[in-house]
Formats: structure tokens, sequence, C-alpha cells
């Protein structure tokens, strides 16, 4: 092992060669690890109020990030202990330069069984065709708003049209599922949980709703913005009944929901709950951050810089430890919310949406 790579003391060891033999990543609370999100840029086109605060203009530089060839060496090795589904997320993964490149080699992968995308849709009227062709099928695709001039106040951009023509465009090409996005703000985007919700009754969507986080700087001058799903579920059922339905935790964190209107037409709705139903107990995500560090929960700044071990002439056999030390390492749940808790000031472009 290079010296920057974390230690695994005898015990552990041990206990990691028995669950390993199953073929199955668990940690230290029987949660099986599946399931990597990857931040391929903290780059974006767009300038949410919640994700990039104004005062922070400086994006990393091209060789901070982890290059195409270590970003596959890693998830290769990360699937060759047990994850099985990968999400490529950003900043905007789509703005870095040869991406369906990348996602082709992704996609070859034997025991990668789930690669889905992440994005803000501006880019999917001309690369929609592309995306699919190389091997992506799900997309989750954020949009916090349907009023065009309301859009370029959250995002800084005019340029709803384009995105809506983006969803208009990855539903004819075929991906299935396509999730909307939709992070709740109180007093910006609360009057159109109805109008979002609606969308899953005509569209061949699944609308998400996500509570506001309190992550990095962007959170500070916008913590008042915080709405539960409790509230949006009360706002919505105006529409009809919701029914839980039952999900694979594969499919991530949302609590999922059949919306049935009085004359039976029915969508999906989910929500995500961080704060107001923390779901830590059955988590099953690992993060690689855009610059190279390795995160075992989203709401804390515990990390390993893996890119000082890869580009220090780390081994696999290293890269394994790594990733074995930061499932040992993932906490039962986060303690955002306690008296001098676990805080998050990192930013979220560059952890990765």
């Amino acid at each position: 092992m290079t010296k920057n790579t974390p230690e695994i003391v005898p015990e552990s060891k041990e206990k990691y060669r028995d669950i390993l033999s199953s073929g199955q990543l668990k940690d230290l609370f029987s949660r099986t690890i599946s399931y990597l999100r990857v931040s391929l840029t903290d780059q974006c086109n767009l300038r949410c109020i919640y994700c990039s605060p104004k005062e922070v203009t400086e994006k990393l530089d091209c060789k901070e990030l982890l290059s195409y060839e270590e970003l596959l060496r890693v998830i290769d090795i990360a699937v060759q202990l047990g994850i099985r589904k990968v999400r490529l997320t950003g900043g905007e993964p789509l703005v870095r330069r040869n991406v369906i490149s990348f996602i082709r080699r992704l996609a070859s992968m034997s025991d990668l069984h789930d690669i889905r995308l992440t994005t803000n849709g501006v880019m999917l009227v001309r690369m929609a065709e592309e995306l699919y062709e190389a091997g992506i099928r799900k997309l989750n695709i954020s949009l916090d708003t349907l009023k065009r001039q309301r859009f370029r106040q959250i995002t800084g951009v005019d340029c709803f049209d384009q995105v809506w023509q983006g969803i208009e465009r990855v539903q004819a090409v075929g991906f299935s599922p396509i999730k909307l996005n939709i992070v709740a703000l109180k007093g910006i985007n609360d009057d159109e949980f109805v109008d979002f919700a609606g969308l899953a009754l005509s569209h061949r969507l699944q609308v998400r709703f996500i509570e506001f986080m309190p992550i990095g700087r962007a959170t500070i001058e916008n913590r008042e913005k915080y709405i539960s799903v409790d509230e949006i579920k009360e706002k919505i059922s105006v529409l009809g009944d919701l029914e839980e339905v039952t999900t694979f935790r594969v499919d991530g964190p949302a609590r999922v929901y059949t919306l049935t209107d009085k004359n039976g037409t029915s969508g999906r709705i989910g929500f995500i709950s961080p704060i107001s139903h923390k779901f830590c107990e059955t988590c099953n995500r690992l993060r690689l951050t855009s610059d190279g560090k390795l995160r075992s929960c989203l709401l804390s700044d515990m990390q390993t810089d893996l890119k000082q071990i890869l580009r220090s002439g780390g081994s696999d056999d290293d890269v394994k430890a790594v990733l074995l030390k930061t499932i040992m390492d993932k906490p039962k749940g986060h303690t955002i919310l306690e008296k001098d808790g676990v805080s998050c000031v990192g930013q979220m472009s560059r952890i990765g949406g």
C-alpha cells in the first residue's frame, strides 16, 4: 500500500473477507452498498440559487478532475467488489468533453447492471440520441419551475424552452424511466407543486419532490426556503389520492406513491425527504466527487482523497482498501439537524447532486 492508503485493521480485514466472499458489500450496520454516484465535473451551464453560491466563481482546473481513465479504473474496481449501479452527475455531466465516449466504455463493463444520468436538460435536445446509443436508458432531469421567467431567476439562464424540448425529445427517443427532480423551495416554487404533480398524470414522467438540504455556502442565505414533504403532499392532495408503492432500495431514496385522480388516471410521484424523514437506515450509496474525493454520506464532509492515491502510484488493492475503509466508516445516519452535528460545507456542484 502507498503511504496515503488508509490502513484496515486485521479484525476488519477478517470481517470483509467473509462479506466479500458473498459477493455483496455490507457496512457495519448491515446495509448493502451497491450504488456509486460519480460527479464528472463541477462545471455547469446554469447557476441555480441553491447549488452555486453567488460568491463562489472559481471552478476546478481540468487537471484537478479525475481523468476518464482514472474514473473507469475506480468504477471497475468498485464493480469487482459489488457495486452494481452507477449514476453520473455533476455539475452538469454533459458539459464535460467526450462524455459520450466515456459512457460507451462504462456501459461495456459486464457486471455493471445499471447506468443512470442526472442532468439539467439543457443539452438533451442535441444529445438524446447519442446518449441512448451509448447505453443510457434512465434519466433524472432537474427542473424547479414550469415558468420561463422564474426559470431564469432560479438558474440565471433564460433557456426553459430548450429544457422542455429536451424532455420531449428523450420521451420520443424512448428513455425510461424519466424522472423530473424538483427541489422544493418555499416562496419560490411552492405555488407550482400541483402543476408539477399533474405532469405525472398527463405525461410519461415520474415527478419527484426533493426537500431543500443544508449543503454548502449557498444554503446559508436560503435556509428559510425549506418545506417538508408532508406539506408538499398536502398541497398536491387536491389532485387525488396518494398510495405508497413498494420499491427496491437499489431504486434510490425516494418514497414512491401512485397518484390517482377522480377519473381514474394515475401517475407516479416520488418524495425525497432527507430532513423530515431520514432514510439513512436504507442508504446504499457511496459518492465520488469531481475532484476525486470518496464520500460515504452526502450530508457529512468525511472523505478520502482517492485522486492522491491514484496519482501516487497506488495499486488496485490500494483503491479497494479505500473503498472498503470508506464503507466501514459510513455513519449510521446524518446529524445535520442535531446540536454540534456534522456539517456539510462542500459545494454541491463539486460533490455531485
